[in-house]
């Protein structure tokens, strides 16, 4: 009896890996099993190597300004260009003067973007992060200068990806962060003595042009890439139209991460550090995820609401309630394990036992609100593909003036752990805001 049990289970994993959107997503998860792994790896050298100190602190803030751009803007135009590039495909448009369109934009945007990161840098600092040695800020902004180049590259890798990813090329297109990882973990093990506290700066820029020399190979291999005179049509600029309502939701909630380092920021040296690891498992588990559903389901429901839109919404709906059951069920036994895994993957070198206790205790927290925030995140793709952007930018809103009121309020009594209670509570909230609004945008089709 079991024997057959267990074949009827083999029979459905089989049926089910035949279906191409299973297969995409299992494919991407796997892959990003493996390069979080080898990201993990790289995050224990950079801690036995730096600890929770300045030189780690510098780079974080260094990076911070190019990764906010990049999910503002970069991400912003890579999430609207893919449901309108599919929709432009579908209606047999010209596919070269659309994709010449998307780039125009992306560089302009990201050649904006290093300029205006240069020349504010100064003013940011002083406002963000004052009162530091004048040593710490010459650190900060020298790293600054290797990681800007590096924003442009992460510009067309992001639209070269989202081409290889309409073709279903998504094993392709996940590969692209394993080169930018392995190339840091050679600089980080072979370049430190000849780089010094510059290693990771040198890394970034190092890593961002082995992806990008990457993925535009393989889009010119398969045809992917393929640019021709732009000219405007309807659907090119219902794109654009959308652009700012999505770069106001997106600015909006990187703001979130932004005014945190604000606050992080008062705090005593290593808090920085000690946010960055203690989010790294929540991370991990929202980037799986994302990767295996997110880069997949977009395209997956940007074809189908053009089919069939209630079918689209059933597919979301069940879709979120298996992430949030699996998840709860993950997450509890997260916490439970939380000490023992900090300790085992970090606690060497330079960071101590104490560094371990901080670090799991901010990593506790955060992973309460991972089920909540994969929820919203899936949403917000589907929301993306009707192209319901305006509401989206009205949620992040009110999610960041939450989240200021709550980080006073908060860190007053906990410090770092305040303002990581005020993360998962306003992503718990968000998660909820977003479904009543789906919920709601369902029933009208009904």
């Amino acid at each position: 009896m079991p024997s057959f049990k267990l074949k009827d289970i083999f029979d459905k994993v089989n049926t089910s890996l035949r279906n191409p959107l299973i297969k995409s997503m299992v494919t991407v998860a796997v892959i990003g099993v493996v390069i979080k792994a080898i990201a993990f790896y790289k995050e224990t050298i950079i801690a036995g190597s730096f600890g929770l100190g300045e030189a780690l602190d510098t780079f974080m803030i260094a990076i911070l300004v190019p990764t906010f751009i990049q999910s503002v803007f970069i991400n912003s135009l890579k999430n609207i260009f893919i449901p309108n590039y599919i929709t432009e495909l579908k209606n047999e448009g010209n596919k070269g003067s659309f994709q010449s369109i998307i780039f125009i934009i992306t560089i302009i945007i990201s050649l904006i973007s290093v300029l205006i990161a240069y020349f504010s840098i100064d003013i940011i600092l002083e406002l963000v992060y004052p009162g530091k040695e004048a040593s710490y800020y010459i650190l900060v902004k020298k790293q600054l200068n290797f990681v800007l180049p590096a924003l442009f590259l992460w510009g067309m890798s992001s639209m070269l990806g989202g081409l290889l990813e309409v073709a279903n090329r998504f094993l392709v297109s996940t590969l692209a962060e394993l080169f930018s990882l392995l190339t840091m973990i050679f600089f980080l093990i072979f370049l430190i003595d000849d780089f010094g506290q510059m290693v990771l700066a040198y890394g970034t820029l190092a890593g961002s042009i082995v992806g990008f020399i990457y993925l535009l190979f393989f889009s010119i291999k398969f045809n992917d890439f393929e640019i021709s005179k732009p000219v405007m049509n309807d659907n090119s600029r219902l794109m654009i139209k959308q652009l700012p309502p999505k770069i106001s939701s997106s600015f909006l909630s990187a703001m979130n991460n932004y005014i945190d380092q604000f606050f992080v920021g008062s705090l005593v040296a290593g808090s920085i550090s000690a946010l960055r690891y203690g989010n790294s498992i929540p991370a991990f588990g929202v980037t799986i995820v994302i990767m295996a559903i997110g880069s997949v389901i977009l395209p997956h429901f940007s074809r189908l609401v053009n089919e069939d839109l209630k079918s689209a919404y059933h597919q979301l709906f069940k879709t979120l309630k298996i992430i949030l059951g699996a998840g709860l069920v993950v997450i509890a036994i997260g916490i439970f394990m939380s000490d023992w895994f900090v300790e085992l993957w970090l606690e060497r070198g330079e960071f101590t036992h104490q560094d371990t206790l901080k670090v799991s205790r901010i990593q506790q927290i955060l992973l309460i609100s991972v089920p909540f925030n994969l929820c919203t995140l899936i949403m917000v793709k589907f929301l993306t593909s009707i192209n319901k952007n305006k509401f989206m930018a009205w949620v992040s809103l009110v999610n960041l003036a939450i989240n200021i009121i709550l980080n006073i309020i908060l860190m007053k009594y906990y410090e770092v752990y305040g303002l990581v209670m005020s993360t998962t509570i306003v992503l718990m909230l968000g998660s909820v805001f977003y479904f009543s609004y789906t919920y709601k945008q369902y029933k009208k089709i009904r």
